[in-house]
């Protein structure tokens, strides 16, 4: 088995999850074997099959040397954006979230607080950038062996030069 009860890992789109217990279980006749996650911060467990961790995205929470590179995706500040429209940006956005690559998350992130800065971010934008954030947080949070706010934080840091765009 590639992980054990204890372990913390991160399950794509719901963040650092605990591996509470191996169980089995009977279904249509046939024993399987399940990780039960619970996600932390929160009372909702979630079953992952023994040998699907890869095809639905568990992992283990990100290490020191992906740490600085995502902080490094974090401080890009020279981006172009593309013009297409919203559906497919949307689209393109939420299956990074949906990947659970802290890579990802990271970019999802840089993106909408650099195009802040630039243009009054819609509901929509405005949602997945809480998202990534809050899911980049939590899992830098556990990596770190920080708290949140303290996360959130070095989060603040890394954009405090962006100032919010405004019509007026």
């Amino acid at each position: 088995m590639r992980f054990k009860v204890g372990d913390l890992v991160v399950y794509p789109a719901q963040g650092v999850t605990e591996i509470t217990a191996i169980e089995t279980r009977d279904i249509d006749g046939i024993q399987h074997v399940f990780y039960v996650l619970k996600v932390l911060d929160s009372q909702k467990k979630i079953l992952v099959p023994i040998g699907k961790e890869e095809s639905v995205g568990l992992r283990h929470v990100v290490t020191s040397p992906r740490i600085e590179e995502v902080l490094g995706v974090l401080r890009q500040r020279d981006l172009v954006f593309e013009n297409e429209t919203w559906n497919r940006r949307s689209r393109r956005y939420m299956d990074k979230i949906g990947s659970g690559s802290p890579i990802q998350l990271a970019e999802v992130m840089r993106d909408f607080s650099v195009l802040k800065g630039r243009k009054i971010l819609s509901f929509g934008e405005r949602k997945m950038l809480e998202l990534a954030r809050n899911l980049l947080a939590q899992e830098l949070a556990v990596a770190l062996k920080k708290t949140g706010p303290d996360v959130e934080g070095l989060l603040d840091e890394l954009f405090h030069d962006i100032v919010p765009f405004t019509n007026e």
